[in-house]
């Protein structure tokens, strides 16, 4: 029992040591952060994150994030740096080295060589009287008071900052380019994730006939409608072809409840007036948000306010839209 006690207390002191950490973060955005965001925006040529053990792991989680949110960015392992892979650094790109301490001998042999390459160089660290942040254009500070190791040795507060910071830069870059939904869906088309981002009501109803019926039909060819399109409903349209109701199977079984001579029930005695719509141009998942708001599992889809087909909540849960 004591054993457990010990570890639930040691994890609740890691995750308050670098919540504590990233909160004061906020207090040390100065106007070096600013200009780097500002260098990005402009500069003609790629972003390089580098660094050296735990920090070349974090290196390549940022390189992941800008390159998904419109930044393009490459991963340069700062070890590797010397033995060739410093050729993909251009003169127009922006380094960003991650280091805790920096100086490590890694980095005072690779600080120089970047700094000929003539790109400007940004220094991620929690040191900023270090030989790296000295020598850098711009320092991100990501200063901690100490690691949530018990030695305070292993990073790992100070990984959470320069992970955090990272995050931070990737989403000031995101504001500043107007980067929407609509450009986050390019990079991320596979998926439920994708399929949310870029696929429409359109792209679900083409599968489909359309179920419709006019106001003055009769109840047998209502069931024969819903029945033929297996869609669970169908619209129900005016003289002019306008969509004026719904009659759906439930609307079927509550007739049945309510009348015993169903043979002079016509659509516009048991139809739903004015049903639930979407235009075919909006995302799918906007539809399975309607339909969740207002408990149904079909909608109308439209097409400057003619009936363009239905999209029902199965087609959604095929499509991997919703689980």
């Amino acid at each position: 029992m004591k054993l457990e006690k010990n570890i639930k207390d040691s994890a609740i002191r890691t995750l308050i040591n670098e919540a504590d950490a990233v909160r004061k973060l906020a207090d040390l955005i100065d106007t070096d952060f600013e200009n780097c965001v500002k260098e990005i925006l402009t500069c003609k040529g790629r972003v390089v994150v580098t660094g050296v053990g735990k920090s070349a792991i974090i290196a390549q989680k940022m390189v992941a994030t800008f390159n998904s949110t419109g930044t393009p960015a490459l991963f340069m392992h700062g070890a590797d740096a010397i033995h060739g892979d410093l050729g993909m650094i251009q003169d127009q790109d922006v380094v960003i080295c991650i280091s805790k301490s920096g100086n490590t001998p890694e980095i005072k042999v690779l600080v120089p060589l970047i700094k000929r390459t003539g790109s400007k160089l940004a220094a991620l660290v929690s040191n900023t009287k270090s030989y790296l942040a000295e020598h850098a254009d711009f320092v991100l500070n990501a200063t901690i008071g100490e690691e949530a190791c018990p030695n305070n040795l292993a990073p790992t507060t100070s990984t959470t900052a320069h992970l955090a910071l990272g995050d931070a830069l990737a989403v000031c870059l995101m504001e500043a380019k107007q980067f929407g939904s609509r450009d986050f869906a390019k990079y991320h088309p596979g998926g439920a994730l994708g399929k949310q981002l870029y696929l429409t009501v359109e792209d679900i109803i083409s599968k489909h006939a359309i179920p419709v019926v006019a106001v003055d039909a009769d109840i047998k060819k209502v069931i024969v409608e819903i029945s033929g399109k297996r869609l669970g409903a169908t619209a129900v349209v005016d003289s002019q072809e306008q969509l004026v109701g719904i009659v759906t199977d439930g609307d079927l079984r509550r007739m049945l409840e309510k009348y015993t001579d169903i043979s002079h029930i016509r659509a516009q005695d048991i139809m739903t007036p004015s049903p639930k719509t979407i235009d075919k141009t909006q995302y799918a998942v906007e539809a399975f948000n309607v339909m969740t708001a207002f408990n149904i599992t079909q909608l109308v889809a439209t097409d400057n306010g003619k009936i363009a087909g239905f999209v029902h909540l199965h087609d959604l849960i095929k499509e991997g839209i919703v689980k």
